[in-house]
């Protein structure tokens, strides 16, 4: 969602005439975007944000803004006041302040020759290069903002705000807009994407707008993420089945193997229902590849429970486990009502133990496709080879001479890892 952000207030100061640049300290407009979804990134996001004071000592007529979820939707009077050296804050999803500060304020020093200016982003960690809208082959599309579910454990829903489904004309100037560009495929975003168009004036849901984007013209492929267990439908299922741009990857988080655990974090399933849910999903999807995300150390959570997680992902074999150890997130409910009693050198050791157990399962899920065909849509050079995805979502890389950015390819596997493939073009 933040990479969507990001390139959403690029695209803005492109229209006003300014050019990215990598370095910080070129830049004529600097874009700090935050994330706040564990205690770490926050930290790192307020270390990052008072690193910046030197570079506003140094060029005092570079703008400085900070926008995302550390600024979230609650207003920034604590921010402003701890960080005055910064100019613009922004709430995440929205590029208006920093426009309305650049186009409204005239008698600033940054008002230049439009061939000279610069911008650049950042993270909480890195200088991101990468927002330039050219060449871009796929791209990010929130369809659903912000979150009304509240799990104990996330803070997303109070620095994002509530679920607010965008239009569905919205959505498709976007796409139409993007594919203009070059774009061959999107992924469509929401913290529960399946509950996209549930709250429109005239309601709509997810599978009516997945045909819609299908039928766009130019548009090679669509995927969508992150699932909810409770609304992941047989409709959304059978529309990935049906239509040939759906990419048949399924992202739908889990997040413990234990019901007392997914009671406290107010997941709202079982662990039975989220098992019958795979099966469905792989019954319906029989070339399907399917990602969960897991927390390790959630408060309570025993060895008992633990090793219940463990088999759980042993047992559904999935090709994609993103792992997180639990971290207390000021504000949310579990930080107010729930003790965090789970050392942090056991969260590391459960955290290892699951990394292992996932490296051999997808060893062997991908182990599966030596030697086959498959389609990939090549998304840049890296590294001296050109790199793509499989409709699995399965990382492949080539070595080729042709250029193959934003073409979709018939590739024979010659090589297979955890984390990613190698292969030859074949012509078709």
């Amino acid at each position: 969602m933040n990479v969507a952000d990001s390139r959403r207030v690029a695209s803005a100061l492109e229209e006003l005439d300014y050019k990215p640049t990598p370095h910080a300290e070129e830049a004529d407009v600097v874009v700090l975007n935050t994330c706040v979804v564990r205690q770490s990134a926050e930290e790192s996001a307020l270390g990052r944000i008072g690193s910046l004071k030197n570079l506003k000592r140094r060029k005092p007529e570079a703008i400085i803004n900070v926008m995302g979820c550390l600024v979230g939707i609650k207003g920034t009077a604590d921010l402003e006041e701890q960080f005055p050296h910064v100019d613009v804050f922004s709430p995440p999803s929205d590029p208006g302040p920093l426009m309305a500060y650049l186009t409204q304020d005239k008698s600033k020093a940054w008002e230049q020759e439009a061939t000279s200016r610069r911008f650049a982003f950042m993270d909480g960690e890195l200088t991101l290069p990468e927002v330039d809208q050219n060449n871009l082959v796929s791209a990010f599309v929130p369809v659903v903002l912000g979150c009304s579910h509240a799990c104990t454990y996330c803070i997303i829903p109070y620095r994002r705000g509530v679920e607010r489904s965008r239009p569905v004309q919205d959505v498709l100037n976007e796409v139409r807009s993007l594919v203009s560009q070059g774009v061959k495929e999107v992924t469509l975003l929401g913290q529960i994407v399946d509950r996209y168009g549930l709250d429109l004036p005239d309601p709509t849901s997810l599978p009516a707008l997945l045909r819609l984007i299908h039928d766009v013209d130019g548009l090679k492929r669509v995927r969508f993420l992150t699932s909810h267990p409770n609304w992941f439908s047989i409709e959304l299922m059978d529309v990935v089945a049906e239509l040939p741009k759906i990419m048949p990857h399924i992202e739908v988080p889990h997040q413990a193997g234990h019901d007392q655990v997914l009671k406290d974090m107010k997941r709202e399933y079982t662990v039975k229902d989220y098992r019958e849910l795979i099966e469905r999903i792989r019954t319906r999807i029989p070339d399907v590849s399917i990602a969960t995300d897991v927390i390790v150390g959630f408060p309570g959570e025993t060895e008992q429970y633990f090793q219940s997680s463990y088999n759980l992902l042993k047992e559904l074999n999935l090709d994609v486990v993103h792992l997180a150890r639990y971290s207390v997130r000021p504000g949310t409910v579990a930080a107010r009502r729930i003790e965090d009693d789970v050392p942090e050198e056991e969260k590391w050791r459960r955290f290892r133990l699951i990394e292992d157990l996932q490296e051999g399962i997808a060893a062997d899920i991908n182990r599966q496709y030596q030697d086959q065909r498959v389609d990939v849509l090549f998304e840049g050079w890296h590294k001296g080879r050109w790199r793509g995805r499989s409709p699995q979502n399965k990382l492949v890389f080539v070595e080729s001479e042709q250029d193959l950015q934003g073409k979709i390819k018939e590739v024979r596997i010659t090589w297979t890892g955890p984390w990613s493939m190698q292969g030859r073009l074949l012509e078709r």
